[in-house]
């Protein structure tokens, strides 16, 4: 009787200290996977994924610059909740107070660092290459939607490029609902170099078309071919925005043939040539 009860209590014994094993392990796995490293830690680190990285490298580089205490916690979690194929690529804004859960969603997500750029109405072609340090196709003068772009740090320039044309389209074709020609946009470049006021630009694209179907020179100081030929320039001369565009489609009819802008920017009109002559001895001497 007594030899079976101490087996029965040594069997209690193992069940007991089997239960304890277990309940510590899970504690462990829990603590390890829930529980940031750093709980309250207000610094943050930009961390890489690199294209065609694993779990296996992208946990082993979280130890590395101790964001995570287990790297093979990273990968179970990771694995266990099928996400381990779907850890995307870039630069992720993180911290030793993020758990697991929180820093695998962030990348399963594609939550990216995001960097703001932005083009400059009136911005050639060449200004936006030295702006983000890239070769940019000369032909696109004209549709790089002047705006504020969010881009990501890993994006090439065929991708921002591709974000300027589709601004392009939805500004401006859509909002006209007409078939934008060239030779609006070359008008509406030469309006975003030479005015400043939406009211004056309408007025001298009104000066723009009518001296196009008189056949008289544009003569526009920002485009010195068009003193030399006439007609328009061979294409636009930068890239302008929404309201130099709507001014191209839509002009202003008046008496003017002429105008000038004075040092200071504002947009002077005449009616004659005379007249014009005397405002520029008045305004640019």
């Amino acid at each position: 009787m007594g030899e079976k009860f101490m087996e029965i209590s040594n069997g209690v014994k193992y069940i007991f200290v089997f239960i304890i094993i277990v309940v510590l392990s899970l504690f462990l796995l829990w603590f390890g996977i829930y529980v940031p490293k750093t709980p309250g830690s207000d610094e943050t680190v930009i961390f890489l994924v690199k294209k065609g990285e694993g779990a296996k490298e992208i946990s082993l580089n979280l130890k590395e610059q101790e964001l995570i205490r287990y790297s093979s916690l990273f990968r179970f979690y990771a694995l266990f909740y099928d996400k381990a194929d779907k850890l995307k690529a870039g630069e992720y804004e993180l911290s030793s107070s993020m758990n697991i859960p929180e820093i695998v969603n962030k990348m399963t997500e594609g939550d990216r660092v995001k960097k703001i750029i932005t083009i400059i109405e009136g911005w050639t072609v060449k200004d936006i290459e030295e702006y983000l340090g890239e070769k940019i196709d000369p032909g696109l003068e004209g549709y790089l939607f002047p705006d504020t772009y969010e881009i990501f740090p890993e994006d090439g320039i065929e991708e921002i490029i591709e974000r300027m044309l589709a601004n392009f389209d939805k500004k401006v074709r859509s909002q006209f609902q007409e078939e934008i020609g060239p030779e609006i946009i070359t008008i509406a470049s030469l309006l975003e170099k030479e005015v400043r006021t939406s009211e004056d630009k309408k007025i001298v694209s009104g000066i723009l078309w009518k001296r196009l179907e008189i056949g008289m020179p544009l003569q526009v100081d920002a485009a010195p071919d068009t003193y030399k030929y006439k007609g328009l320039s061979p294409g636009p001369i930068c890239n302008p925005g929404l309201e130099s565009i709507e001014a191209a489609i839509y002009p202003q009819e008046s008496p003017y043939l002429y105008y000038l802008s004075t040092p200071d920017g504002e947009t002077i009109f005449s009616q004659t040539l005379k007249e014009h002559n005397i405002a520029r001895e008045k305004y640019l001497k």
